[in-house]
Order: structure tokens, then C-alpha cells, then sequence
């Protein structure tokens, strides 16, 4: 059975919506301004010398399990990166690519990332049961890249249903308090 109106409640409708004019609406939706986007920086040949000076490549001990967090982040912080509490705004895939490649293009999703103002992002860089000696080269070599990067703050491994040790959370400098460079 319906339920039926009743008539109080239709009278008190009418009354409440009886100096209401209808719209004149022919269907189409009003134009909105879109904002342009924002040029993708292009990713440069080669590291500058300046950012390679602070740490050699020999000097990053890659593990399974990747954790690396710059002096001053929380704990609070690192754990919930670690357990996947934070919002992942992008994911960038490399595994499969060579590492001059995988360079290029982690250096403009990197760059992309600033501009978009994203905070947690995902990098899948694979298990390395492809390379030779079924060692993980992205993943060393990410492992190295990620602690130059000047807006890099905090990176893990991300948990299994993610991923494993597959792929990284990276945890990106507060887009409202970037640091300016000296």
C-alpha cells in the first residue's frame, strides 16, 4: 500500500511554495570556466652535480623491507605512512623499465606531484625476479634516487595487499610549507 499524502501536509506545501516562480531552464549547462593546466616540467638528462655530492650511491644499503625518514619526521607520521593510513593522490608504475627511463620518469612524476600539490603518493618498482641475479635494480636504485630528492621526506615499503616490498609509500613535503632552496 502507498503511502498517501495527507491533506494538512499538502496544504502546508502549497502555502509554503506559493510565490515560487519556475526557472527558465532549456536543458543546457551554463559554461564554467576551466582552469589551464600547469606545463610538465621536462625531466633533466642527469642529476645535478651539486644534489650527487651529498651521498654516494655505494652508501645506501638496500634491505627487503625500505624505510627512510628525513630528521624531524614524526614517528606518528612515519607509522601511519607505514600501515597505509595516509591518502595515496597518485601511483606511478616502473617496474619493467630501464633505469636511465625509470629516472626521467620518476623525476617528472616527482615534479607533476609539486605542482598537483599531492602529499602520499605509491611507486611500484617491482620484486626484481625479472633482473639479473634476480636482484631489484629499480628498488636499489630508488632507494638512492628518493633520499636526493629535496621534496622527499619519508619512503616504506608498503604492506602486502599494496604490494610488499614491491613498492614504495613516499611521503611528499607539505605542499604549504615547501622549504626554499639556500
Amino acid at each position: 500500500m502507498k503511502n498517501s499524502i495527507q491533506p494538512s501536509d499538502s496544504l502546508l506545501f502549497s502555502t509554503a511554495v506559493e510565490d515560487v516562480q519556475p526557472l527558465n531552464y532549456d536543458g543546457i549547462e551554463p559554461y564554467r570556466h576551466k582552469p589551464s593546466p600547469h606545463p610538465r616540467p621536462r625531466p633533466s638528462e642527469n642529476p645535478p652535480p651539486a644534489v650527487t655530492a651529498r651521498l654516494s650511491e655505494t652508501e645506501v644499503t638496500t634491505h627487503d623491507y625500505l624505510l627512510y625518514a628525513q630528521p624531524g619526521i614524526q614517528h606518528r607520521v612515519l607509522a601511519e605512512l607505514q600501515r597505509g593510513h595516509l591518502p595515496i593522490a597518485l601511483e606511478l608504475d616502473l617496474h619493467g623499465l630501464t633505469a636511465d627511463y625509470a629516472y626521467a620518469t620518476l623525476q617528472a612524476f616527482l615534479a607533476d606531484c609539486r605542482v598537483r600539490r599531492l602529499r602520499c603518493v605509491r611507486i611500484i618498482h617491482g620484486k626484481g625476479s625479472r633482473s639479473a641475479d634476480q636482484q631489484p635494480v629499480l628498488k636499489r636504485k630508488l632507494n638512492y634516487w628518493l633520499r636526493l630528492h629535496s621534496d622527499v621526506l619519508a619512503f616504506c615499503s608498503a604492506p602486502r595487499h599494496d604490494g610488499g616490498t614491491g613498492a614504495l609509500y613516499v611521503l611528499l613535503r607539505n605542499p604549504n610549507k615547501r622549504h626554499q632552496p639556500s
